[in-house]
């Protein structure tokens, strides 16, 4: 998967994370955060999250090469394999807890959220093998 942002796309997508984590907090401690908006705000921030994601995965590294490529088309398998996992413990769950009315809409953001964290992994594992290479 070749990257489509430009490097600065990659920390500005960590802050706007930082930023979508903070902001409910803020707003519910100054009150504007209530039971009659609360849905407006949880899907704002699910969507700025999802933004923030993508921004990160689909941003140019410092080091950009074709093992980058590589890693970033792992990163994604393995959160495609994560995030079925994650989608059909959940459901056990909610089954053995007789649950099923609750049906959980952030599947994409979860995997969005698993292929950041499998992306930086392999990031941080391809940084270490090459010092240890030398």
């Amino acid at each position: 998967m070749k990257p489509l942002l430009p490097i600065f796309c990659r920390p500005l997508g960590y802050v706007i994370l930082l930023f979508s984590m903070i902001i409910p907090f803020v707003l519910f401690f100054i009150g504007k955060l209530n039971d009659s908006n609360l849905l407006f705000y949880k899907e704002c921030v699910k969507l700025l999250m999802m933004m923030g994601a993508l921004m990160i995965l689909f941003a140019y590294t410092k080091d950009e090469t074709k093992a980058t490529e590589a890693i970033r088309n792992n990163a994604t398998r393995y959160a495609m394999f994560l995030t079925v996992l994650f989608v059909f413990g959940t459901m056990l769950f909610k089954l053995s807890t007789g649950d099923v009315i609750t049906v959980d809409t952030s599947s994409f953001l979860t995997f969005l959220i698993i292929n950041v964290l499998c992306l930086e992994f392999g990031i941080k594992k391809a940084k270490v093998d090459n010092i240890f290479k030398k």
